[in-house]
């Protein structure tokens, strides 16, 4: 879509960031009281409800909202956006919002490389170079050989995957299906995978953080809608670096409310991919 307005664009574009990063600590938070699929579960049944109004009041109804010409990529990619969620979560507790966030921040590269497999998009010379140098800065946080490799810090890397992948089949429906289908199939999905898996694992939230509760689900649903009045006001590739603001609010996050310090290596490893990532993403333009 043509830019309409650029500098309110990037301005929406960080402050959806900023949002994102406030639900991170919020879910850090949350699920060490509780869990991250009860807290992702009550999290998307709040965001299904809102969707589900919304389509209701929306011209053609539910029908029209869920009719899709791919379902099968539909509900992979809610099955896929909520593992990376549930996976994501966890590490927040165990890894903290700084080292969790770092080790994620090297999604955007992972998405260059499936795109050039799967998509079959052209990736030119130095897009390869900065996932190349990306890699490099993956083997500095997690630093293999030095006995410091955490099993956490590889799950994350599982998840950063994952997201990759469901960000690839974001692009793929949306050459077939509007929108708010893409929207709403990932919250429907969502909300009936973690509704199956919900009974094994819940553990209630108590009373008292139920106002940080009410809080994040309203942050998530502010936030999606938020990012798709980002893309209408300007094209992605020029917001695209601006995604690394997550990684610096959620760090901040993790360093003034939970305590968190990331060693010197924790931050080489960030300045690298998210230098990686920039230029990966100026490349593309």
């Amino acid at each position: 879509m043509p830019s309409r307005d650029p500098r309110l664009g990037i301005m929406l574009m960080a402050l959806t960031m900023l949002i994102f990063a406030t639900q991170d600590a919020l879910s850090r938070h949350l699920a060490a009281q509780s869990n991250a699929i009860s807290v992702n579960w009550i999290r998307f049944a709040f965001f299904a409800g809102v969707v589900l109004v919304a389509a209701i009041r929306r011209p053609g109804g539910l029908r029209q909202t869920f009719s899709t010409a791919v379902p099968l990529l539909q509900i992979a990619r809610g099955l896929a956006l909520i593992t990376q969620l549930s996976i994501f979560v966890y590490a927040f507790t165990v890894l903290g919002l700084a080292e969790a966030h770092a080790v994620f921040a090297v999604y955007p590269l992972i998405i260059v490389v499936l795109s050039a497999f799967f998509l079959r998009e052209t990736v030119p010379p130095a897009r390869w170079l900065a996932v190349l140098a990306g890699f490099c800065g993956v083997l500095v946080l997690l630093r293999p050989g030095l006995g410091v490799l955490r099993p956490e810090a590889l799950l994350v890397l599982c998840g950063a995957t994952i997201f990759a992948v469901y960000s690839v089949l974001t692009r793929r429906v949306a050459r077939h299906d509007r929108p708010e289908t893409n929207v709403a199939y990932v919250a429907l999905i969502g909300f009936l995978a973690l509704s199956a898996a919900v009974p094994f694992f819940w553990k209630p939230v108590p009373f008292a953080d139920w106002g940080w509760m009410a809080l994040l689900c309203v942050l998530g649903s502010l936030a999606h809608g938020l990012l798709i009045k980002v893309y209408e006001l300007v094209e992605a590739n020029v917001v695209q670096p601006l995604a690394y603001l997550q990684l610096a609010f959620a760090t901040a996050y993790g360093v003034i409310l939970f305590g968190e310090r990331p060693d010197l290596l924790t931050w080489v490893g960030m300045a690298i991919l998210i230098v990686s990532g920039a230029w990966a993403a100026r490349s593309a333009r």
